[in-house]
């Protein structure tokens, strides 16, 4: 069988055995995992872990780790009051015109009519608060910060690890994955 496919490691290869917290709540302490197998993306990882749990593995015991983490930072544009002031302003009229709509349902007689006009008082009021606040915001920054950016985690790889006493099992299982 063709293993590279797949991400298992081969049998010759010496069982890994990294250190990473447990993520089960209150377990409070590391332990000692061993690697299954590797994988350029998460979904392949959890289509792994998926398998398994579709073959009746106890996949309580497998975690999914990203290795090699980098963080991005992509700058969208440049920064400035009118910037500033625009970006305020859409996301304050769309939080303001969800608020009154969701309270203008809740009168009895004519709710539609009633969301819609609430909801239309509220995209006003929220685009006046959002100006504002958009424009604090921007002052706050001094400056030191006249970009927009987009940023992002991004991992080489993501393991898919299990406590040593199973792992062979974990690998056995993952070999009849399609």
């Amino acid at each position: 069988m063709d293993n590279s496919r797949t991400g298992i490691r081969d049998d010759t290869v010496p069982q890994e055995r990294v250190p990473v917290s447990d993520p089960r709540p209150g377990s409070g302490h590391g332990s000692q995992r061993t690697v299954i197998a590797s994988y350029s993306t998460y979904a392949e990882a959890q289509q792994a872990v998926d398998f398994l749990a579709d073959n009746d593995f106890d996949v309580r015991s497998i975690s999914i780790v990203a290795e090699g983490l980098s963080f991005v930072e992509r700058v969208t544009g440049k920064m400035n009051w009118g910037r500033a002031a625009l970006s305020g302003l859409l996301s304050g009229a769309l939080i303001g015109a969800f608020i009154g709509f969701i309270f203008g349902m809740f009168n009895l007689f004519a709710p539609l009519t009633s969301a819609f006009t609430l909801a239309l008082n509220g995209a006003i009021f929220g685009a006046i608060i959002g100006v504002i606040i958009g424009l604090i915001g921007y002052a706050f920054t001094g400056g030191k910060r006249d970009f927009t950016s987009v940023s992002s985690v991004n991992a080489e790889r993501f393991d898919v690890t299990s406590h040593p006493n199973v792992a062979e099992q974990a690998r056995q299982v993952l070999r009849q994955m399609p």
